[in-house]
């Protein structure tokens, strides 16, 4: 009785949650994914992974209740990495939800509060994202005990029929979910489907196959590397840690268009890992080249800047004399 409930639930059309695969379903917050699995079909046992930003927990429980009802909690939350915007929850979360925490031993630094991530680049170009970039948090979490290392043999924890990749680049490490079976692939941030330095394509959701977001990319041979691995998976259908889920044969073309020309569509033309990486190893950063002095990257990161505070004053002035007429 209570499976077929469930399953009833799932059939249930929710705007604030999506279908990927079976047992798995995805949720766009504000601008990044995150995703639920379940351990086996209509069972009540699942897995969380990444955890969006801050002010997201309440969106995050929703969703979890909507699918496996009311008072339901992860066995485990999985991190693809830590980066602001996939961890940003977890503290809320972990308030109400007493499991535990699983990421790469590579990104257990910016995790337990040992290090901080190398600056993002504002000056990769592509859009408002990058060059608003340089405001984003770098900090690391501290989440102390409740952080444990992802098995060597890359399993996924309490996830029967899932396997992890190690797929750095983006974050030194980064991982990818994959589902052997019927070859679905949680890819993270290793690559995305929009294009993730433009504002307009994070609103519209405009479908691209992308390399990881510029900004936030530290090592782009590593990050190269990382595409090739898992477009050898072949998977059948990718949810990405930015923009909508693709599949079939548009992805498959997709992901061979991208590996054969990396350098063209992912690496951008100028930026402070372009030449040279991050250094980073169980220690958290070891060394960060120095910025790159662009004149025309400065004065269009500027003014962008220039142009959202100008848009953002606009619409308050606009709400402000609807509200008095």
């Amino acid at each position: 009785m209570k499976a077929a409930l469930i399953q009833q639930k799932r059939k249930n059309d929710n705007k604030h949650y999506f279908e990927v695969a079976p047992g798995v379903w995805g949720s766009k917050i504000v601008f990044v994914n995150i995703y639920m699995i379940s351990k086996q079909p209509f069972s009540t046992e699942w897995v969380l992974v990444d955890a969006a930003l801050k002010t997201s927990a309440k969106k995050i429980i929703k969703m979890a209740e909507d699918i496996f009802g009311v008072g339901t909690h992860p066995s485990a939350i999985v991190l693809t990495h830590g980066h602001f915007d996939h961890v940003g929850a977890l503290k809320d979360l972990l308030e109400i939800w007493d499991v535990p925490v699983f990421a790469h031993h590579l990104e257990i630094p910016y995790l337990t509060g040992l290090s901080s991530y190398p600056p993002p680049d504002p000056t990769v170009g592509g859009g408002l994202m990058s060059s608003l970039s340089w405001m984003y948090p770098k900090g690391p979490s501290n989440l102390g005990g409740q952080i444990s290392e992802l098995p060597a043999d890359g399993s996924v924890p309490l996830l029967p029929g899932w396997k992890y990749f190690h797929t750095p680049g983006h974050a030194p490490g980064h991982v990818s979910l994959f589902r052997n079976e019927d070859k679905v692939l949680i890819a993270g941030d290793a690559f995305v489907t929009t294009k993730q330095e433009s504002a307009f394509a994070v609103m519209t959701q405009k479908k691209l196959l992308s390399g990881p977001p510029k900004y936030f990319t530290n090592d782009w041979i590593a990050a190269e590397t990382s595409v090739r691995k898992l477009a050898e998976l072949r998977p059948s259908i990718a949810a990405t840690g930015h923009g909508m889920p693709m599949q079939g044969n548009e992805l498959l073309v997709s992901l061979d268009n991208l590996v054969l020309n990396f350098a063209k569509l992912a690496i951008p033309l100028h930026g402070r890992y372009v030449i040279q990486p991050a250094i980073m190893n169980e220690q958290g950063v070891q060394y960060v080249p120095p910025q790159q002095y662009d004149p025309i990257a400065r004065i269009s990161i500027f003014a962008l800047a220039a142009l959202t505070i100008f848009t953002i004053f606009k619409r308050i002035n606009s709400n402000q004399n609807k509200i008095k007429s």
